[in-house]
Formats: C-alpha cells, sequence, structure tokens
C-alpha cells in the first residue's frame, strides 16, 4: 500500500499517457521485492489511475478505461493473500522455538 500511496501522489503530478517508471527503477527506489511492487501496481490499476501496456510498462490512465472487472479483483485478491500468507509464515517461523 505505501508504493501505491507514494505512486498516487506522483500520478496527481503526471499528465494523462505518461510512462510510470519501470518495475525495476521502482524497485531501487522504494526498496520492496518485485512482488510488493506488482501489488502496488496492480492496486493502481484496479483503481483505474494506470494502464499496463505489457512489456511498454505502465502509464497514468486518462480515465476513459473502465476499472477491472470481477475476475481481475478475485485475482488481485488472492495475490495479496499468498504475499500475506508468505510473511505471516515466515513471522511464525522466527517467533518458533528454535526459530531464527
Amino acid at each position: 500500500m505505501q508504493v501505491a500511496d507514494a505512486l498516487r501522489d506522483d500520478i496527481r503530478k503526471m499528465k494523462p499517457g505518461e510512462k510510470l517508471p519501470s518495475q525495476r527503477e521502482l524497485m531501487d527506489r522504494f526498496g520492496y521485492a518485485s512482488q510488493t511492487i506488482q501489488n502496488g501496481l496492480a492496486a493502481l490499476r484496479t483503481e483505474g489511475l494506470i494502464v499496463s501496456a505489457g512489456n511498454l510498462g505502465n502509464f497514468v490512465s486518462d480515465g476513459s478505461t473502465p476499472g477491472s472487472n470481477v475476475r481481475d479483483d478475485i485475482k488481485e485478491i488472492r495475490s495479496q493473500l499468498k504475499t500475506l500468507t508468505e510473511r505471516l509464515e515466515a513471522l511464525e517461523s522466527r517467533s518458533a522455538p528454535g526459530g531464527a
């Protein structure tokens, strides 16, 4: 959510059609893993703030693109649940006796 929040601020200053930084650039900027960046971008796509053009990157939406459909929403929720589950498992393993 921090990635999405920061990018929302950036998007407010950008014009429709402007390209967002690459995923690699965002990873360097925020210091987060690829999946975390992808989750932030997915949230912005769901909100209709950006559109993805595949290998060309992500661009500021002009507002004419409709929001995602239900399948995309479910896919995003599943992705976020998976990430949260992995983080929870890592935390639990650290707190277990003999954990790191």
